[in-house]
């Protein structure tokens, strides 16, 4: 099975964390591939981010990552649901798709093309730990490198319109890329995607990378070699900026919520907190 590098194994731990969420009574959604998808190391993973994030020697200071992981799940299958349903999408493109089985795990319109795009080797150690189960949807997969030069040629040789109104989900992503690299991959996304085209994404606050409180969950990712090196204050901003009219929810806020949120939600003028930003929104 290929080896995935360090970016490549947070997969593991959506996946393990997706596997937990299926085991609950009260469960926001249900999985059955997630734990096949994290192995062995997922739960390793995972168990360095409860440690992390639930220490036994002191009050928990740091936000709850598998109540987050639940709702952010829930949050995005719902919007990718919804906008299948709507007759003027056809598209829908996971960029980068990691350990997600919102393909085989959920029901899709018959009128839906769903593309994967990721990089050969999470492609190829995805498609080994679902041998044997077939997708719900018209499913193609892109095996590129998003940093690379190619993948939008990739992607229309797969079938991708450009001139037809798409749905893309960049989840998991924003906080892994250096600034430069996340404005280059919304102006990219920007380019093929026609106007009413829907995006949706999640990005961190600038105060979420350097706050002392958050050290210790910083450390874990850093400690991996996927340190988070991007946030932003202003998300409708950045994402205007490359003609997305969007959204920005936080985790807890009516929107987001489900029952499962366990901290305050600070109105967005606090300064000096950690925020999650759940971003959804149009192409102009």
């Amino acid at each position: 099975m290929p080896a995935l590098d360090p970016v490549e194994r947070t997969a593991l731990l959506t996946a393990a964390l997706r596997a937990a969420e299926t085991r609950r009574p009260d469960r926001l959604y249900e999985d059955p591939y997630a734990a096949g998808l994290a192995g062995d190391d997922g739960p390793d993973l995972l168990a360095e981010i409860r440690a992390a994030t639930f220490p036994s020697d002191r009050p928990r200071s740091l936000p709850s990552t598998p109540d987050y992981n639940a709702i952010r799940t829930r949050f995005l299958d719902d919007l990718l649901q919804e906008a299948a349903r709507a007759p003027e999408t056809t598209q829908i493109v996971l960029a980068p798709a990691g350990m997600d089985s919102r393909a085989h795990r959920l029901h899709w319109p018959a009128h839906i093309r769903y593309f994967e795009v990721d990089r050969p080797s999470v492609l190829a150690f995805k498609a080994e730990r679902l041998r044997g189960v077939e997708p719900r949807v018209d499913h193609r997969t892109v095996a590129v490198d998003l940093t690379g030069d190619d993948w939008e040629d990739r992607l229309t040789t797969a079938g991708y319109d450009p001139a037809t109104p798409s749905t893309w989900l960049l989840e998991g992503l924003l906080y892994y890329i250096p600034e430069a690299d996340a404005r280059r991959m919304l102006g990219r996304v920007a380019a093929i995607s026609a106007p009413g085209s829907r995006i949706a994404a999640d990005i961190v606050n600038a105060a979420a990378l350097t706050l002392p409180h958050m050290r210790g969950l910083l450390d874990v990712f850093a400690g991996w070699g996927c340190p988070w090196v991007f946030g932003t204050d202003e998300p409708e901003a950045l994402f205007a900026e490359y003609g997305f009219d969007v959204r920005a929810v936080q985790p807890g806020e009516p929107d987001a919520d489900y029952g499962r949120w366990p901290d305050p939600v600070p109105p967005r003028d606090v300064a000096d907190v950690r925020r999650v930003f759940f971003v959804h929104g149009r192409r102009r």
